[in-house]
């Protein structure tokens, strides 16, 4: 009898733990709804989230603002969101560069694979390998050739340590045996200005923040890094393509919740991310940028395999964890 008024008494609390989060699902959202960015104003994550808050509050009916929080190669942010309520009023739009972090650094204060709740992958789109017009190099063998002969004395910008621009740096000097000077940034947005003044040199840019810069002339594109060439840049070959057989980066943005946000949440906020990427495809096929928009459980695949490959990549880079 025991045992049974034990059942009883759990299935009860079960049916009303299910009741009360369909509840708060159904009123959700009634306030603000913020969007950390995970890094400065003017890069890649910047402008994407600016592209999709306008979708995303029409289909919620609530404000959805951006909130810039730069640093660490992206951590602040990141661990920002995962240490928020689990309500569904802050999210993250989290970057390739969180499955980089784990093998980059001593030590993560979050676990992107328990303490972050994966809602899509919006986008993926390859880096532009790029120089300033002052560098006397037109292609990959060229900045190869010039470096060769400089080793250490050309130096390249990234986000950060450990960001996706680092890592696709280190990956092509690795490749290529070549030796440069990393200079990092708190954010895309401040290595684009230090490179367009021509302060730093190389570049590996992504998509969403260096086209427009490539395109004017401001900076000269060497490649890009995908797998085939992109259909905005089609007079650029890939890198592989360029003579380093293998090579091969793409960066990818997504949006999350905290853990424990409730179900019910994650699918309106998943529904209406969807339907907003649709909306938006034919501008991000315009800017070289290829729109996912997969569920929850097929971004989850993506987060392990990304750590799995970026922990491979960091060991033959020969990068210590700082």
């Amino acid at each position: 009898m025991k045992q049974a008024c034990n059942l009883a008494s759990a299935l009860a609390a079960a049916l009303i733990a299910t009741t009360a989060a369909n509840c708060v699902a159904q009123d959700y959202p009634n306030r603000a709804v913020r969007v950390i960015v995970p890094s400065s104003p003017g890069g890649g994550t910047d402008i994407l989230t600016r592209r999709l808050t306008p979708g995303l509050s029409q289909r919620l009916g609530q404000q959805v603002v951006v909130d810039n929080r730069p640093g660490a190669g992206s951590m602040i942010g990141n661990e920002l969101a995962a240490q928020a309520a689990p309500d569904g009023y802050t999210l993250l739009m989290g970057i390739s560069t969180v499955t980089i972090l784990p093998s980059t650094r001593k030590s993560v204060p979050y676990d992107v694979l328990t303490d972050l709740a994966p809602i899509t992958q919006a986008v993926a789109a390859p880096n532009i390998l790029i120089v300033h017009p002052s560098l006397p190099v037109k292609t990959v063998r060229g900045l190869i050739a010039f470096a060769r002969q400089r080793p250490g004395e050309l130096n390249y910008a990234s986000a950060g340590n450990g960001t996706n621009p680092h890592l696709a740096m280190a990956l092509f000097l690795n490749m290529t045996g070549l030796k440069m000077t990393h200079i990092p940034y708190k954010g895309l947005g401040p290595a684009l200005v230090e490179v367009i003044a021509g302060q730093v040199v190389v570049l590996s840019g992504t998509m969403l923040s260096s086209l427009r810069h490539v395109k004017s002339g401001r900076l000269r594109g060497l490649a890009t890094t995908g797998a085939t060439r992109s259909s905005v840049l089609p007079e650029l070959p890939t890198v592989d393509q360029a003579g380093v057989k293998g090579y091969e980066v793409t960066q990818w943005y997504g949006l999350f919740v905290p853990t424990g946000t409730p179900k019910g949440i994650i699918d309106k906020l998943h529904g209406a991310a969807i339907d907003t990427l649709h909306a938006e495809r034919a501008k991000f096929a315009a800017d070289g940028v290829e729109t996912v928009g997969n569920t929850p459980e097929q971004f989850a695949h993506v987060l392990r395999t990304e750590i799995a490959k970026w922990a491979k990549v960091v060991k033959a880079a020969g990068i210590k964890p700082r």
